[in-house]
């Protein structure tokens, strides 16, 4: 086959051979004797003398966290009164609509959970930073972070990601190791504004237009970022909720274009839990218990998922499981298969996300 045609024919195959950049050498960054990223040296700082957040960032676990938190926010924590009565009843409607109206799935953005969950480039200037996002679901997207001085707006006209202001603090944890004690090695953003129509994750939970942010943000060296968000929003939580997680420097590699073709399937999204399915304790009591992503797996989240039996119900977090048979569940969007040896003993089970992925899990 001559050569044209034959790159041409790989150009057509449903895999990412002709993307761009992905296996780029990246000019400029530290490296170790075998040319590997050197992701512990020292944190650059920017000409104003600032720590340098410029960058591709993500990835990294939560701190703590059993699963990721865009699955469900209150993952890891154990105080499951953190959000108001009205609140969690709407998260268990959303959860029977099988999660059919997340902006998401509707080419419309993530939402205030931006910083957690996805991967950014960070472009930084002395005035503003802007958080470049690639998103598979709702597309190319940004944020803009003023630090010019100016003040939140008393009066903000709601938007998805709301106006933000930031400025430089030095962090009460110490400081990085290219800095001295008397520098500000962290950059806080405050952030009101937003519109009600995100959700804070994909199990439903729900945020009035009141909510208030503040991220903290650390570069502790080269390839690490300290990242912090708390939530304070009186009308549909009890409490503020802060969550963190260490944001992790890709080296050699970039983003590339995201276009979200979404909506074109939405008519198709009219799924609703099953109704009417009732399992006996012992019965639901067996799937309870700590599982593991099996060695070699791919699936999401990579982090054990615990389940959980209360009153009659199984759950993952604050996300219930609805039972379509004996062994398989609804879990918000996804659905959960679960697998017995000859005995009758659960084994694990298929996790199966609306996206696509799959992963399978090992009961401890």
């Amino acid at each position: 086959m001559p050569r044209i045609a034959m790159a041409a024919a790989l150009c057509l195959l449903p895999v990412t051979l002709c993307a761009q950049w992905l296996n780029f050498r990246q000019p400029g960054i530290p490296r170790k004797p075998d040319g590997k990223p050197d992701l512990t040296a020292p944190a650059p700082r920017a000409p104003d003398g600032k720590p340098d957040l410029s960058g591709l960032w993500g990835g990294g676990a939560p701190i703590p966290g059993p699963i990721a938190y865009m699955g469900d926010i209150i993952s890891d924590i154990k105080d499951e009164a953190i959000f108001r009565p009205a609140a969690e009843a709407l998260v268990q409607k959303r959860a029977e609509d099988l999660g059919r109206d997340w902006p998401a799935y509707h080419c419309l953005p993530i939402g205030p959970v931006q910083g957690l969950v996805e991967t950014y480039r960070i472009i930084q200037s002395p005035t503003v930073v802007a958080l470049l996002f690639s998103n598979a679901y709702s597309g190319d997207d940004y944020r803009q972070i003023f630090l010019d001085g100016r003040e939140l707006p008393r009066y903000p006209n709601p938007t998805w990601h709301g106006y933000s202001v930031g400025h430089w603090e030095k962090s009460e944890s110490g400081t990085s190791k290219s800095e001295s004690d008397t520098n500000e090695d962290t950059l806080v953003i405050e952030t009101v504004g937003f519109n009600d129509r995100s959700w804070l994750d994909r199990a439903g939970h729900p945020h009035a237009e009141k909510l208030h942010t503040t991220e903290h943000l650390r570069r502790i060296d080269f390839g690490h970022i300290q990242y912090q968000i708390t939530f304070d929003d009186p009308e549909t939580m009890t409490r503020p909720l802060t969550l963190r997680r260490v944001r992790n420097y890709q080296a050699d590699t970039e983003m590339l274009e995201a276009v979200c073709e979404n909506e074109r399937d939405a008519i198709h999204m009219v799924g609703k839990a099953a109704k009417g399915i009732q399992l006996s304790p012992s019965v639901l009591a067996k799937y309870a218990g700590t599982y593991d992503l099996r060695e070699g797996e791919a699936g999401v989240p990579r982090q054990p998922i615990t389940i959980t039996l209360s009153n009659v119900q199984l759950y993952i977090g604050a996300l219930p499981l609805t039972p379509e048979s004996e062994t398989s569940f609804q879990w918000g969007s996804s659905r959960i298969d679960f697998s017995q040896d000859a005995a009758g003993t659960v084994t694990g089970f298929m996790l199966m996300f609306g996206f696509g992925e799959t992963g399978y899990y090992v009961k401890r």
